[in-house]
């Protein structure tokens, strides 16, 4: 989604930024249960978690800027 996102003109990545996002989240919460499970150690989870972190971080802001553009004034402007 995120590769599709990159190559796709401004006003057509919102959508796939947030599935990006969704899938993103899902795979935090299936971490959390391989932790709260002991299916995964202390030392692996906190590893894994503090990258998915770092890209969620990353898509937030990207989906951020995404959607200030477009309710900018000057965007709003563009439309009428």
């Amino acid at each position: 989604m995120t590769s599709t996102a990159g190559f796709t003109p401004k006003t057509e990545k919102l959508p796939y930024l947030r599935v990006a996002i969704r899938k993103l989240d899902t795979v935090k919460i299936l971490l959390l249960v391989l932790w709260e499970t002991k299916s995964l150690d202390n030392k692996k989870y906190i590893a894994l978690s503090e990258k998915l972190s770092g890209a969620g971080k990353d898509l937030g802001a990207w989906h951020g800027s995404l959607v200030a553009k477009q309710n900018s004034p000057s965007q709003r402007r563009e439309e009428k």
